[in-house]
């Protein structure tokens, strides 16, 4: 930024400035949203009963992307992890049970991270939920284009639980 041209660091600077003013979480599904609720929230399009939960806002442009998804997000704010202090109370689960609740929810995609503190936050879901609506998780495996050799044993065990009759 130092070698850049004064105007250009200014603009960068300036559109800094303008996001957080204008930038806020929706008031719905947490995410960003510029009103009160995000463009997500405001497409009536969408299936009302279908709702993804992801650990962040940044989660939801790649789902978007593949345009195989229809319904809502709901966005935790983060994953469990007791050793680095972040508890249930510490995410939006409590506004998550309530919308399924209150939205006539009737899938709820748990789409955490695979990570370890994406799987626990996942667990954790399903126990609350449990019995409150369907729940299904992204399915997990080989990515296209892998070779089998590179697969670690997690990633080859899920794509092993995973599989499907081929048509």
């Amino acid at each position: 930024m130092l070698k850049a041209p004064p105007e250009r660091t200014l603009a960068l600077a300036d559109a800094l400035t303008q996001m957080a003013e204008r930038l806020r979480p929706c008031s719905r599904c947490f995410s960003f949203a510029e009103d009160e609720l995000c463009p997500i929230c405001q497409d009536r399009r969408r299936d009302p009963t279908l709702l993804c939960v992801v650990e962040e806002p940044s989660a939801i442009l790649p789902i978007e992307r593949t345009h195989e998804y229809r319904g809502y997000y709901h966005v935790l704010g983060g994953a469990l992890s007791p050793i680095d202090g972040v508890d249930p109370e510490d995410l939006r689960i409590d506004e998550l049970v309530q919308r399924v609740h209150d939205e006539g929810i009737q899938e709820l995609v748990v789409a955490t991270n695979p990570t370890m503190t994406g799987e626990a936050t996942a667990l954790y879901l399903a126990d609350v939920l449990r019995g409150k609506v369907q729940l299904t998780r992204l399915a997990s495996g080989l990515p296209v284009g892998a070779d089998l050799e590179h697969a670690d044993e997690l990633t080859l065990g899920r794509a092993l639980l995973g599989r499907r009759v081929l048509e």
